[in-house]
């Protein structure tokens, strides 16, 4: 009886236990550090030019992935955001969009 137990313990325990590490093992959480400086700030505003900026937690992942390939070309203009943008990869800020999208 006590094997059977320990056959049906283990995967529970790492069934449970992978829920508390799933955000730390997703691939858009370590490209995501540099946008957390001001996404994940709730009413932030940036100093120059004044601009509210949105928090991305919850956001739709084809939104982000929109407004970041609008600032790699400069179609949104924002110099700072530009110069965040231009050196991801479409798997980065595929990545970075879905990771903002799980998040709450």
């Amino acid at each position: 009886m006590k094997s059977i137990n320990k056959l049906l313990v283990a995967p529970i325990l790492i069934l449970f236990a992978s829920y508390g590490i799933a955000d730390e093992i997703h691939p858009g959480k370590e490209k995501s550090e540099t946008c957390t400086g001001c996404h994940a700030i709730p009413g932030y505003n940036n100093v120059y030019p004044t601009y509210k900026v949105p928090k991305l937690a919850g956001q739709h992942s084809d939104y982000i992935v929109s407004a970041l390939k609008a600032y790699q070309k400069e179609e949104r203009v924002h110099k700072t955001m530009h110069a965040n943008a231009i050196a991801l990869s479409d798997k980065d800020i595929n990545d970075i969009a879905k990771y903002f999208e799980l998040l709450k």
